[in-house]
């Protein structure tokens, strides 16, 4: 299936890149604090805590077997919601040090169920430059700093890697922060999102966007020009590490030939791997995604 052409902004690069210079120019302060209940055989767990745009208190965890040193890590972007995902099989790899943090300032190992009470994708969606999507973007990019900042970490060997949210803000993050060498993208979100609001829209937590759009004047004008700046689409064209995207051939909010046309617009090294799946975790992407980091990370 063919998607309609969706141009990106003519600042697109520039808003960009003065995105990503504000958080690289935030002083970087974090502290870490044990937490052995949620360490496993093969990592040692802690907390870390860290400074994030204007201020804002972060909280985390970092990853890493035990007597690690300068080792291959990767941010372990999360999922859309304000849970935090947990040191699992997922969010670690034998060999790795990971590190993931809660955007919302909530505790390192926070648990929460999704409601649309609870959801954030409408904040500040009439302008680009107040939608919460970009003040994510800009605290992972200083997550990426920390994590590269630890005794466990061989800086110039980091990766960013997640699903769904996760995955399409890793593909951000290796549009424009130097310090990501590799990306697994799997079911990246806010694909071809022109096409997807130009339809009825009848899923939360996409919804919560659109009944927003119903609210304020002008709405889903303005609010299709807030997110032809975020388009993973459009990032996919300026992320030139090795990247490996992962699509549901049954996933119903990142549609297949979506992930097909991110995968498409991606300029470097690339793998597509496709999964009989819907939107969820799927356990192949364990030690595929392990390959990928080994394979791009040596």
């Amino acid at each position: 299936m063919s998607l309609p052409d969706q141009s990106a902004p003519e600042d697109f690069e520039r808003f960009w890149r003065e995105t990503a210079d504000e958080a690289k120019s935030e002083p970087l302060d974090f502290h870490r604090s044990s937490a052995p209940e949620f360490s496993t055989e093969s990592h040692a767990v802690e907390r870390i805590e860290f400074r994030g745009m204007h201020g804002a208190a972060l909280h985390g965890w970092l990853a890493y077997p035990p007597g690690a040193r300068r080792l291959p890590a990767f941010l372990w972007a999360p999922p859309y919601g304000r849970d935090s995902r947990l040191p699992d099989e997922y969010g670690t790899r034998p060999g790795f040090t990971s590190l993931s943090f809660n955007h919302f300032g909530l505790d390192s190992f926070h648990q929460e169920e999704y409601t649309p009470a609870r959801g954030y994708f409408a904040e500040g969606a009439d302008d680009p430059g107040t939608w919460v999507f970009r003040r994510m973007f800009q605290n992972a990019l200083i997550a990426l700093r920390v994590l590269q900042a630890q005794l466990e970490v061989d800086e110039s060997r980091c990766a960013s890697m997640g699903l769904s949210q996760g995955g399409g803000m890793s593909i951000w993050l290796g549009a424009w922060c130097p310090i990501v060498r590799c990306v697994c993208a799997d079911l990246p979100f806010l694909g071809a999102m022109q096409a997807t609001l130009s339809k009825p829209v009848h899923r939360y937590p996409l919804k919560e966007l659109t009944d927003f759009a119903g609210s304020i004047p002008l709405g889903m004008p303005r609010v299709l020009h807030t997110v032809s700046y975020f388009d993973t689409l459009h990032h996919a064209a300026h992320c030139s590490v090795p990247t490996q995207v992962a699509l549901g051939t049954m996933d119903p909010a990142t549609r297949p030939h979506v992930a097909e046309a991110i995968f498409d617009a991606l300029p470097g090294k690339k793998r597509l791997q496709r999964y009989e799946a819907g939107h969820d975790w799927f356990p192949a992407m364990i030690p595929s995604n392990l390959v990928w980091l080994l394979e791009n990370l040596k």
